[in-house]
């Protein structure tokens, strides 16, 4: 009995286990996506602002 209790109480710990893993692994591509997004939107304001600074002289 206390074998099949274990063996019950393992298997929600190894299915606790990966849904947290797999949690934080959503987690942190959604965080690099997000600053991936923020790079980009930098990169194209200065470049935007180099092309008119440019185009002003």
């Amino acid at each position: 009995m206390g074998k099949t209790i274990l063996t019950i109480v393992g298997v929600v710990l190894a299915i606790w286990l990966l849904m947290t893993v797999i949690g934080a692994i959503i987690s942190m591509l959604k965080f690099f996506f997000f600053i991936g997004f923020v790079a980009v939107i930098v990169v194209l304001a200065v470049t935007l602002v180099s092309k008119m600074a440019r185009s002003n002289r």
